[in-house]
């Protein structure tokens, strides 16, 4: 794949829609086996793949050797010679496949060449500890790699095995999590993890979500509350109803998507493979350079140069170079699900820390998405008895504004009855009869229309309005008994979300098709500006405006309202819950709804960019320090190749570091 040498701008890896590309292998990948590229998930413990038996069956042959050299000197050289020769013919073919496929620079012709000019110069016991030595850095990268894939893996352990079936008049029967259909009714008693995706239809209890969103604080839910599965309920037994089969449930699909997006190869590590193409070579030439012209032209040994030029051959292999940046990025995208943090890729990961400007939805995803009863105020009658009665006539509704009164009446332990004769009535409200008194709850329009109100009540009413609540006015027997106020209330972390993107120099902007006085009103609640009232293509439209104004733009949201501004901005990010259509479109998702983790998302970009130039630097640095102490005569070829080997070493190891990234939860 070609590769800009000059930087990207804000647009590059897009594709035409400005969307960034999820997926895409380069020429190099497609030679499987080759080094750098031969890191797939294996089977079992690492110490029975075949790559771990190769390097002590080498490693064996090579003590062997050592023994019979020692016991019968006259075997010393042809003894080495045949335990190279056990770990040389594997990286012989994979040469031979690399030349066959256009790939002829590859590290494996690299070790052939040094491995046979050793046997050639006389070198047979260092040729052979250069090829253990080889294959023991191979197998090291191997179990960094797989260290990486077991870490998004080991979710899917957290889903139980067996799951018991709601067969309904109190009967169940134990049967396989994975069997479990959309609609199938499941038991979960205290202490049981919850064996699929699904919405609670009877109980409550606190849910620890800790194994899979982080979260070390239990949630309080209830009916039509939504569960995922491997959460523990800790209280009491809960009916629920599967949503997702177990191949679709949120677990699969992260690590499904996770392990796709570590397939996907990041600009960095493109230019890394692009680099690597002139690099060998060059180090090859390097080398004939250092063994040819000391003898040529300065009267040196011939012995003496080509060993030095062998060791300069060793010292360029590109191993730790090669796998600085996808061990990075792989440990990267792993740790970022494990909190629910989603990136489709490593071009999307390198993207965010680009990111100057982040544009917000409201419904959904600043806020909860559903109202909550913020105030009740009476007149006349106390406000316990203004909810209880409101509660009554609420009693079996399933509007959101009902559910909103019923909540908080059951938060309050306020216990009601049910309304008789209620009904609906378009445009109005609610109307009924508790314990024999006529009871309306009208819209303040409704409510005027009805009866007058008095002046403070409408400049009180007026004042909840500018604040972007909505207000219902409890009517009792012809009499105003107060009223109450509702709002889609801010998440938990909005405001501290908000905060953490702007400590991190980052502007925010909320763009909603609300009015302009809800949203301006929870816009300033949380420190940000809004633009109210647009619609679906205005917010795609804005976006467009910003990126052209220079701006990385990020949008986050969860509807299909949404999608046409995920898909132009530089970074799409769907909020959790959101719609399919909204995961389909984004580049990440969030999928916890936490608004903190958006600011987490740029960090853990940074920390891997940063992790990436320290990889670079330990490859380049040692490779430098071998050179010059190589050329100086103070170094051969074990050190040649340790340098190598611990390079790579190092690498793997300063990337696994990023497994152990837990975010910024007190942002």
């Amino acid at each position: 794949m070609a590769h800009d040498p000059h930087p990207p701008s804000k647009d590059a890896g897009k594709t035409d829609n400005g969307h960034i590309p999820h997926d895409g292998r380069d020429r190099g990948d497609e030679l499987e086996g080759l080094h750098g590229h031969d890191h797939g998930p294996s089977d079992g413990p690492w110490w029975k793949s075949a790559k771990a038996k190769l390097t002590l069956m080498c490693a064996a042959a090579f003590a062997v050797a050592f023994l019979l050299a020692r016991l019968i000197p006259q075997s010393a050289p042809w003894g080495y010679i045949a335990a190279m020769m056990v770990g040389l013919i594997p990286i012989v073919r994979r040469a031979a496949k690399g030349v066959a496929g256009g790939y002829p620079f590859s590290i494996e012709t690299l070790m052939t060449i040094a491995a046979v000019g050793a046997i050639v110069i006389n070198a047979a016991e260092e040729a052979a500890v250069v090829i253990v030595l080889f294959l023991v850095g191979e197998l090291l990268e191997g179990i960094a790699a797989d260290r990486a894939r077991a870490s998004i893996r080991e979710l899917a352990t957290l889903v139980p095995k067996d799951a018991l079936l709601d067969r309904g008049e109190g009967r169940t029967e134990k049967v396989s999590a994975d069997t479990l259909g959309v609609d199938a009714v499941v038991l979960i008693r205290p202490g049981d993890r919850v064996p699929a995706d699904g919405l609670i239809i009877e109980g409550e209890s606190a849910i620890d979500e800790a194994p899979v969103t982080g979260e070390s604080v239990p949630k309080r839910k209830g009916k039509g509350d939504q569960v995922f599965a491997g959460t523990i309920n800790q209280e009491g037994v809960l009916r629920v109803k599967v949503t997702a089969a177990a191949e679709n449930n949120t677990i699969s699909r992260v690590i499904k998507l996770v392990e796709e997006a570590q397939e996907a190869k990041a600009p960095t590590a493109r230019f890394i493979d692009r680099f690597s193409m002139y690099y060998t070579p060059g180090v090859i030439v390097f080398a004939l350079l250092v063994s040819v012209i000391p003898p040529l032209a300065l009267g040196g040994a011939w012995s003496e140069w080509l060993y030095k030029g062998l060791a300069v051959l060793l010292i360029g292999c590109p191993c730790a170079l090669v796998i600085s940046t996808p061990a990075a990025i792989a440990a990267a995208l792993s740790a970022g699900a494990k909190r629910g943090l989603l990136m489709k890729g490593g071009a999307v990961l390198e993207t965010f820390r680009k990111v100057t400007f982040v544009a917000m939805d409201k419904t959904g995803t600043l806020t909860e998405g559903k109202p909550r009863l913020t105030d009740i105020q009476g007149n006349g009658m106390e406000e316990a008895e203004v909810l209880r009665i409101a509660a009554s006539l609420e009693a079996g509704s399933s509007h959101p504004l009902a559910t909103a009164i019923l909540n908080e009446a059951k938060a309050r332990n306020i216990g009601h009855g049910e309304a008789e004769e209620s009904k609906a009535i378009a445009g109005k409200g609610v109307v009924g009869t508790v314990e024999g008194r006529k009871v309306r709850l009208y819209s303040p329009k409704a409510a005027e229309e009805y009866m007058p109100m008095g002046g403070n009540m409408r400049q009180a009413i007026q004042l909840f309005n500018d604040e972007g609540k909505t207000v219902s006015i409890l009517i009792v027997d012809d009499e105003i008994a107060g009223f109450i106020a509702m709002r889609d209330e801010p998440r938990n972390d909005a405001k501290s979300g908000v905060q953490a993107l702007q400590r991190q120099g980052l502007t925010t902007l909320m763009l909603t098709g609300d009015n302009k006085r809800t949203g301006e009103a929870i816009a300033s609640q949380l420190g940000m500006e809004a633009r109210t009232e647009l619609m679906p293509e205005d917010k795609q439209r804005i976006v467009r405006e910003l990126k052209e104004r220079g701006e990385v733009v990020a949008k986050v949201g969860d509807g299909i309202n949404d999608a046409p501004a995920l898909a132009a901005a530089d970074i799409g990010i769907a909020m959790g819950g959101g719609t399919d259509v909204a995961l389909e479109t984004a580049d990440a998702a969030v999928l916890h709804g936490r608004v903190l983790d958006i600011a987490d998302m740029i960090g853990l970009s940074k920390l891997t960019m940063s992790n990436i130039f320290q990889n670079i630097t330990i490859s380049l640095g040692l490779k430098a320090v071998f050179l010059v102490t190589t050329i100086m005569g103070i170094t051969g070829l074990w050190p040649a190749i340790l340098a190598d080997t611990g390079a790579t070493v190092l690498v793997t190891a300063n990337a696994m570091r990023l497994l152990t990234w837990r975010g910024n939860r007190d942002a």
